[in-house]
Formats: structure tokens, C-alpha cells, sequence
């Protein structure tokens, strides 16, 4: 089957992988783009994964100045090597995982950062919330709004601004199956006029 470089440029936007393997994609897809982005996105969490475990001890800060200067975010993004840290596409990831944090205003990187007394107070208030209705769908209510609440908080659970059919945590996977490195985000801070700290 013939792919159009033109199929080729529209997925690695979309995915920001390389362009053998944006073609080997849509190949195995038969030319469907969305199963092409499915084939890829299942390839990058599988690397993803074989990295994680890998030490993180290069990277850099980040920071991005919203328009108007009324919001402000510094982020560090850690991966293995300087010589990944000083690459355009790291350097690109870093400064789109910036913007995503000024727009989206996260509060914690991962699920796992978050105090487990925050968990409690939320999930105390959603069981409130809830007492007027059926008992038996009671817990399945607070479970969906238990995992919203996590879902707007953590940055890598968050939808990718710029694409919100992806997950802020498959963007980062679809690095590191490019760049061949694991890559974590370490922590950013964000400042917006008028707002204290947490």
C-alpha cells in the first residue's frame, strides 16, 4: 500500500514521532490515521515503560510568560543525558509542558503527589454530596468524582492543551520513544497575579 508523505506529515504533527515509524504506523493501519495514532501510542507507552526505571539526572528549567505577563511557570524536566537536553525536541517538550501548566494550572506531576489528607478532605465532601441519592451507585458517584478530582490536579493525567485527545502522560511517552530516553518531569511552579501559594 502507497502512504502520502502528506499522511507522513499529518501524524508525526499530531504525534511528534519520526518519520520511518509514522509511516510504519499508518502501513500496519492501512492508511487509517487514527488507528496509525493507536498503533503508535501503544508502541510509545511500551517503550515508556521499559525505560521508567532508568535514572534521570540531566535535563533543564523551564519558564514561560503568559501573554500579559498576569501568569508566569518555571518546570524542570529531567532526562538521562546532556546530549538529549540540549536537543530542539526535548527543548520543545519542555516549553509545551510549560505552556500546558499556565493553561491547564495543575497542581501536582503525578496521582502519587498528591497528600493523601487532600485525598480524604475531597473524598469526604463527594460522599456529602451524594447522600441524596440510591445508595447502591453512592460509592460508583464518588469514585467518578474521586478521579476527576485527580484528573484536573496531576499534570501527567491532565488532557495535552494543545491536543486533548491525548493525555499529558502519553505526550511524554511519545518523546521518549523518539528520543530514545527516559524523561520525567521533575516539578514546576506556577505564578498567577493576584494568587497566593497553595
Amino acid at each position: 500500500m502507497e502512504i502520502s508523505a502528506q499522511l507522513v506529515k499529518e501524524l508525526r504533527e499530531k504525534t511528534q514521532a519520526g518519520f520511518m515509524e509514522c509511516r510504519k504506523a499508518l502501513m500496519e493501519a492501512g492508511g487509517d490515521i487514527g488507528k496509525a495514532f493507536e498503533v503508535l501510542k501503544q508502541k510509545g507507552s511500551l517503550q515508556a515503560q521499559k525505560k521508567s526505571d532508568r535514572q534521570t539526572s540531566e535535563g533543564i528549567i523551564s519558564s514561560y510568560i503568559h501573554a500579559g505577563s498576569k501568569i508566569g511557570v518555571l518546570v524542570e524536566v529531567n532526562c538521562e543525558t546532556d546530549f538529549v537536553a540540549r536537543t530542539e525536541d526535548f527543548r520543545d517538550l519542555v516549553k509545551n509542558l510549560a505552556m500546558h501548566i499556565a493553561a491547564s494550572s495543575p497542581h501536582y506531576v503525578e496521582r502519587k503527589d498528591i497528600p493523601e489528607d487532600i485525598l480524604e478532605s475531597a473524598r469526604k465532601k463527594f460522599d456529602e454530596e451524594v447522600q441524596d441519592k440510591p445508595e447502591k451507585v453512592r460509592g460508583q458517584i464518588v469514585q467518578g468524582k474521586m478521579e476527576k478530582f485527580v484528573q484536573e490536579r496531576c499534570l501527567m493525567e491532565q488532557p495535552y492543551v494543545k491536543d486533548p485527545g491525548i493525555l499529558v502522560r502519553e505526550l511524554v511517552s511519545a518523546a521518549i520513544a523518539k528520543l530514545g530516553e527516559n524523561i520525567t518531569v521533575n516539578r514546576f511552579c506556577r505564578f498567577q497575579i493576584g494568587e497566593g501559594g497553595d
